[in-house]
């Protein structure tokens, strides 16, 4: 028996529930909102979908958090998106005190959940998370590095008109413009990306992969949901399945990469236990640099975090 508890109805929350549903690897999907009654019908229309597209994973719409009693895994989507002109930086004062209030909210209930943050800015409400549950730092993650991943991704799919499917790669860094995307890394088949695209090229897509999200925001007028809210799906998945997949997670780091006490996007394996593998790369002189100016614009973020002194 598995529980899932996707706190946020809006467009993320919403298809993280609909993705896992699809999935069929949950016995429930709990959907919290202060919005009960948005809750509940997006919960009953996709549990209407469940005859047609086959699944059998209940799902229940509420704004209590009694109804999440036992969650083996918790999503937070809870917060504001972006809008036009903000960055994801901007959010901190309201979503933080949302993510803080929600974790406890959560460990009244479920004593030892594994929680996967999806608010921005994800690897400082990631920290948040981690020090409001005082759980293991095993079990409290931000999901950001699958999604910048996927978008870099598909850019390379659509230059090179190759599947996406066939095209891995690793990202670190903090989730915005100063992540770190890794191109030493990016295979297409197994074949190096740079014997199939020139230098130019693939800087230009690196460069709209660290602002991928900006790119969306100017043209929807809000955040994303549908590639989120499959990431954060596909990681759940691989901890109730046990794969131990190994994915671009943040994590709260103890002297990985000579970084401690920050979250940070780094490649992980994701198990039924969480976190089961923090994966330290031999990076290079430059990808270093990089990461560690990555890591100080989350540190300075951080500040703004600790003024509040909400944890």
């Amino acid at each position: 028996m598995s529980k899932v508890t996707v706190v946020g109805a809006g467009n993320v929350g919403a298809t993280v529930a609909n993705v896992l549903a699809h999935k069929d690897i949950a016995n429930e999907i709990v959907l919290l909102d202060l919005k009960g009654k948005m809750a509940q019908g997006k919960a009953l229309d996709m549990w209407q979908q469940a005859p047609i597209d086959y699944y059998s994973s209940r799902i229940v719409g509420t704004d209590k958090y009694t109804a999440t009693k036992n969650s083996d895994v918790v999503v937070i989507t809870a917060g504001i998106p972006r809008k036009p002109g903000m960055s994801r930086d901007d959010l901190i004062s309201t979503n933080a005190k949302i993510v803080v209030s929600v974790t406890e909210s959560i460990l009244k209930y479920s004593k030892n959940p594994i929680i996967i943050v999806v608010s921005n800015p994800l690897d400082v409400m990631t920290y948040a998370a981690f020090k409001a549950s005082k759980l293991s730092p095993k079990r409290v993650m931000g999901m950001a590095g699958i999604l910048d991943t996927g978008r870099y991704r598909a850019f390379l799919a659509s230059e090179l008109n190759v599947s996406p499917k066939d095209i891995q790669a690793v990202l670190m860094g903090g989730h915005g413009d100063t992540m770190v995307p890794l191109p030493r890394y990016t295979t297409v088949a197994g074949i190096p990306v740079t014997e199939l695209i020139d230098k130019d090229k693939l800087k230009a897509i690196v460069e709209r992969t660290k602002k991928g999200g900006g790119e969306l925001v100017g043209l929807m007028g809000t955040s994303a949901w549908y590639a989120p809210g499959a990431a954060a799906a596909q990681m759940v998945e691989s901890i109730l399945r046990d794969e131990n997949r190994i994915f671009p997670c943040a994590t709260m780091l103890t002297g990985q990469y000579g970084l401690k006490n920050i979250s940070l996007g780094v490649p992980v394996q994701l198990g039924k236990e969480g976190i089961t593998n923090v994966m330290e790369l031999k990076l290079n002189a430059r990808e270093m640099k990089l990461l560690k100016k990555s890591a100080q614009h989350v540190t300075d973020v951080l500040k703004t975090f600790n003024k509040m002194k909400l944890v």
